[in-house]
């Protein structure tokens, strides 16, 4: 068994989302493990070096999880021939260039969504990578998330019978940032600045659709500004004109019917902060990030519609929880293992530039569904 080393550029990692899920709980969980396995029984140790813009940031970052290599100069880290992959969690607006400059360089890559800003430079970058020759991946970690891996168990089992509906409910308050602090960046809800829910999450909605419930073939949004001055994380009050919130119906391959509702501006008053219900002919289970309870055909009530007494039935208690049948590892490090194997091995990896454009391109169609108030069929995407 030898080791292999795996040179991985990570740009944008100073961040919330870098430091802690593709930094701290990815690559040096990796690390710590004592890499990642291959087939011929060989195992890859990827040595990350960090690139920031800001000098004293990255050197804090470096020292602090005891990282030996950063820098501030990207075109040199992506000049060395000893790193052959490069990741980027920065800002969604420069993506699309960044990627574009790793890939020239000879670097496989991967990176967060969304993968642009808009459709047209995802497809490019997409069309670049396949040209290269190199491997690319984007990063669809709530496929990996424990409740969503239920449901694809119950899904493939035959569980659901005939999908009808299923339902997101994703959301929470995001403070405006002048009596208390914003839980979220400023650049969210700013459109200078690349920020907007439907952009952003329709993105993730997207690849969930494709993988677990089937791909959309036409949609009807209706987005929000809910709060229109926020304060930014140095207390100036600033116009948030970018949106907020995205009430979407979508129909599916298959004849199922999907309506997303996100918003960050609602209270929680669910299991969890995103939660999905999906209705079959035979049962339905509604999921977490974390669990899965389902309700097979046989085990539903009957309920009677009677407005003048106090509902005798118990909604929640009918429902059974999905046993943690199986180790759930960190989202983000699963799709991180797959995509090493992937590089350093060929193992397949579907969630490529391809998938991410898909996302890019069911954002825009509904950010024009509703500019135009409008259903908008969802055409097969030419990459």
């Amino acid at each position: 068994m030898a080791e292999r080393r795996l040179g991985i550029i990570m740009n944008g990692v100073t961040g919330r989302m870098g430091t802690n899920q593709h930094l701290v709980r990815s690559i040096l969980a990796i690390r710590a493990q004592g890499g990642v396995a291959l087939g011929n029984g060989d195992r890859v140790m990827p040595d990350p070096i960090l690139v920031g813009r800001n000098k004293d940031k990255i050197a804090a970052l470096a020292k602090a999880h005891g990282v030996a290599r950063h820098t501030t100069d990207l075109d040199a880290a992506l000049a060395d021939k000893n790193d052959t992959v490069f990741f980027d969690a920065a800002s969604t607006q420069m993506r699309a260039e960044l990627l574009g400059r790793a890939i020239d360089a000879g670097k496989h890559v991967y990176c967060e969504k969304p993968v642009a800003d808009n459709l047209h430079k995802a497809v490019a970058v997409a069309k670049k990578a396949k040209a290269a020759g190199v491997k690319h991946g984007v990063v669809q970690d709530k496929l990996f998330l424990p409740g969503l891996l239920k449901l694809k168990m119950l899904r493939d089992s035959g569980f659901f019978g005939r999908m009808l509906t299923v339902r997101f409910d994703f959301g929470y308050w995001v403070f405006e940032g002048d009596w208390q602090p914003a839980n979220r960046p400023s650049w969210n809800y700013r459109k200078s600045d690349g920020g907007g829910l439907i952009l952003d999450m329709m993105c993730h909605w997207r690849y969930v659709l494709d993988n677990l419930f089937g791909e959309p073939k036409s949609v009807s949004c209706l987005g929000a500004v809910l709060i229109p001055e926020r304060w930014d994380e140095a207390g100036r009050k600033y116009k948030a004109d970018a949106d907020d919130a995205c009430y979407a119906t979508l129909e599916l391959a298959g004849g199922a019917i999907a309506q997303i509702n996100c918003s960050w501006g609602t209270r929680v008053r669910r299991d969890d902060l995103l939660t999905l219900q999906v209705d079959g002919m035979l049962g339905s289970a509604v999921a977490g990030l974390q669990t899965c309870r389902t309700q097979a055909r046989a085990n539903t009530p009957r309920p009677v519609w009677n407005p003048d007494v106090k509902q005798p039935i118990d909604f929640y208690a009918g429902w059974q929880e999905v046993p943690d049948n199986a180790v759930y590892d960190n989202g983000f490090k699963t799709e991180w293992e797959l995509f090493i194997r992937h590089v350093c091995e060929d193992a397949p990896f579907k969630w490529n530039l391809v998938e991410g454009a898909k996302g890019v391109q069911l954002a825009e169609l509904a950010l024009q569904s509703w500019k135009e108030r409008r259903w908008i069929d969802v055409p097969k995407l030419d990459v």
